[in-house]
C-alpha cells in the first residue's frame, strides 16, 4: 500500500517522516489533529537505512518547511491510500478474470431472460394493458436480480481500478515532489516556502473560523494553493468563493456540499477537469473556469439552470456541451475565446436570456441556423477565426437587439443578404476580412453606410424575388387559359360530332336506312 522507497524514494521518505517534524505552530497543530487524513508512524516502515540514503543524496528534505510544503502537494495520495486501506488489499489478476467472466455470464443469462419474456404468450383472458404490465414488472425483477448479482463482481473490478489509478497516482506524486525539490535547490524557489507557510495558516484559519460562526465569502485567491481540502465541501453556507489564480489542478467532489453557492471563481489554475458534482450547484449564478486546461466541460454543467454567467476562456475546449442551451435558458453572459471550438451546438438558440457572447480566437467554421433565435443578444464577438470562419447564416438578420459586432479577422466574402435588418447594430468591425458584399469602399464610411447598402441590397432582392414570382404565376394563369380554350373547343366539337353520328346513324333505324334527301343536300 505505502510507496516503494526504491521506486518512489522522496514520496515514500515524506510520508514516512510527517509525523517526526518539528513543533508547529498551534493553528497548524489543530489544523492537522482535525484535517490529516493520517499519520504514518514511520517507525513502522523499517527503512532507515533508505531514509538515510536519500537525506545524504538530497540534504533539503531536512527542512521542515521543505517536508511542509511537500505533504501539500501529495494530498491526494494520502487520501486515496486511506481509501484503499479500508477496501483491503488488491485483488490478484485472476480474482479479476473470473469477476470479469462471472458478469459476462449474468449478462448472457439477462439477455435470455428478457428475451423469453418477451416472447410469453398474452392469456386470452388476461388484457392487453394489464399484459403490458405484468412483463413489465417480471423485466424489472429480472435486472433488479442481475444487478444484486453483479454488485459483489463490480466492486472487485472498481477496487482493481482504483489500485491501478493510484499506482499511476504514485508516479505523478513522486514527479511533483521532484520538481518541489529541484526549486528550493536552484534556490528559484526561495520565496516558496514562507508562502507555503502563509497558505497553510489561510486554509487553518477559514476551516476555523467557519467551524465557529456561518460565512458567506471566502477568498482565497493567489494564493499558490495546489490542493483544496475536502473540509470546504461542509460550508455549506458560503455563497461567494473565490480560488482564482492558484496551482490548483482539481477540485475535490466533495464541492456539491456548497448547496448555497452562488459566485465561484476557479479562474487561473491548473484545472484539466471539473468534477461532475458542480451539476449539484443548483443556485449557482456565477461561474468563472477561465485560464486552466479544461478539454471540456462536464455535462452536468447544464444542471446548474441558475446560472447567469459563465466564463470559460483561454482553455482547450473543442466543444460545448451538446444540450447547454436547452438547460441553461437564464444565461445571459457567455465567454468562451481562446479555445479550439469548431463549432456551437444547436441548442445554443434556446438561450433566450443571452445578450453577451464571445467566441473569438477559435475554430469556428459557421455558425447554426438557430443562432437567429438569440432575439436578445447585444454583443457578439466573433473575430479570429481567421481561415474556419467563411460565412454567416441567413438567420444572423434575426438578432434584431444586437448592438455590438466584431467580425474582424475571418474569411468572409459576403455578409448575408438579411444583414441590413439589424436596425440597432451600432458598433461594427469587420478588418481583415475579403469582403466582397458589401464593397470595401461602403465599410469605409462605416456602420450606418453598411446597413444601409445591405438594406437596399436586401430590398432589391425582395423586389427581384417578387418580380420572379409574379412572372410565375402570370405563366401558370396563361398557361390555364389556353388549357381551358382548349378543353373547351375539344368539348364543343365532340358534342357536333356525336349529333351528326346520331343523324347518320338514327337510333332504332337500322343500318343503310334511306335518309332525308333535302337534310343531306343542306348538311
Amino acid at each position: 500500500m505505502d510507496p516503494n522507497p526504491k521506486n518512489f524514494p522522496v514520496l515514500s521518505y515524506v510520508m514516512a517522516r510527517l509525523p517526526s517534524l518539528g513543533a508547529r505552530t498551534p493553528t497548524a497543530s489543530a489544523f492537522a489533529s482535525q484535517f490529516d487524513i493520517e499519520q504514518p508512524d514511520p517507525s513502522s516502515t523499517g527503512q532507515s537505512s533508505q531514509s538515510d540514503m536519500i537525506v545524504n543524496r538530497m540534504p533539503h528534505l531536512s527542512d521542515p518547511k521543505l517536508i511542509s510544503s511537500m505533504r501539500h502537494a501529495i494530498h491526494d495520495v494520502y487520501q486515496t491510500r486511506s481509501v484503499l486501506q479500508a477496501l483491503g488489499p488488491r485483488p490478484d489478476h485472476e480474482t479479476v478474470d473470473k469477476a470479469k467472466a462471472k458478469l459476462s455470464e449474468i449478462e448472457s443469462s439477462l439477455s435470455k431472460s428478457l428475451e423469453e419474456i418477451v416472447l410469453l404468450p398474452r392469456p386470452a383472458e388476461v388484457d392487453r394493458l394489464e399484459w403490458r404490465a405484468h412483463l413489465a414488472e417480471k423485466e424489472k425483477e429480472c435486472r433488479e436480480k442481475a444487478e444484486k448479482e453483479k454488485s459483489l463482481y463490480n466492486s472487485i473490478l472498481q477496487v482493481d481500478e482504483m489500485h491501478d489509478a493510484y499506482e499511476k497516482m504514485l508516479k505523478e506524486a513522486e514527479e511533483r515532489l521532484v520538481k518541489i525539490y529541484e526549486k528550493v535547490e536552484n534556490a528559484d524557489g526561495s520565496d516558496v516556502l514562507p508562502a507555503r507557510e502563509e497558505i497553510n495558516e489561510a486554509v487553518v484559519g477559514v476551516l476555523q473560523e467557519a467551524s465557529g460562526k456561518p460565512l458567506e465569502r471566502v477568498d482565497l485567491s493567489c494564493r499558490r494553493l495546489r490542493f483544496l481540502p475536502e473540509a470546504f465541501g461542509r460550508i455549506s453556507g458560503l455563497k461567494v468563493f473565490n480560488l482564482s489564480d492558484n496551482q490548483l489542478e482539481l477540485i475535490p467532489d466533495s464541492i456539491a456540499g456548497l448547496t448555497n453557492l452562488e459566485e465561484l471563481y476557479l479562474g487561473s489554475n491548473l484545472l484539466e477537469t471539473l468534477p461532475d458534482s458542480i451539476g449539484l450547484l443548483y443556485n449557482l449564478k456565477i461561474l468563472d473556469v477561465s485560464g486552466n486546461k479544461l478539454s471540456a466541460l462536464p455535462d452536468s454543467i447544464c444542471q446548474c439552470r441558475s446560472l447567469v454567467e459563465l466564463n470559460a476562456g483561454f482553455n482547450r475546449l473543442s466543444y460545448l456541451p451538446t444540450n447547454i442551451g436547452f438547460e441553461l435558458v437564464n444565461l445571459q453572459k457567455l465567454s468562451i475565446p481562446l479555445n479550439k471550438i469548431r463549432s456551437l451546438p444547436t441548442s445554443i438558440g434556446e438561450m433566450r436570456s443571452l445578450r453577451y457572447l464571445d467566441a473569438h480566437f477559435n475554430e469556428l467554421n459557421g455558425l447554426p441556423l438557430s443562432i437567429g433565435k438569440l432575439t436578445n443578444l447585444e454583443i457578439f464577438d466573433l473575430s479570429k477565426n481567421f481561415s474556419d470562419l467563411t460565412e454567416l447564416p441567413e438567420t444572423f438578420g434575426d438578432l434584431i437587439n444586437l448592438k455590438e459586432l466584431d467580425l474582424s479577422n475571418n474569411q468572409l466574402h459576403a455578409l448575408p443578404d438579411s444583414f441590413g435588418r439589424l436596425d440597432n447594430l451600432t458598433k461594427l468591425n469587420v478588418d481583415e476580412n475579403p469582403l466582397v458584399i458589401p464593397p470595401m469602399e461602403v465599410v469605409k464610411k462605416g456602420v450606418e453606410a453598411v446597413k444601409e447598402f445591405m438594406a437596399k441590397r436586401w430590398l432589391e432582392l425582395l423586389v427581384e424575388e417578387e418580380r420572379k414570382s409574379m412572372m410565375k404565376a402570370n405563366e401558370v394563369a396563361q398557361t390555364g387559359w389556353l388549357n381551358r380554350s382548349t378543353s373547351w373547343v375539344k368539348t364543343h366539337v365532340s358534342v357536333v360530332t356525336e349529333a351528326v353520328s346520331e343523324y347518320l346513324s338514327p337510333r332504332g333505324s337500322p343500318r343503310g336506312s334511306p335518309r332525308d334527301p333535302c337534310l343531306d343536300q343542306q348538311l
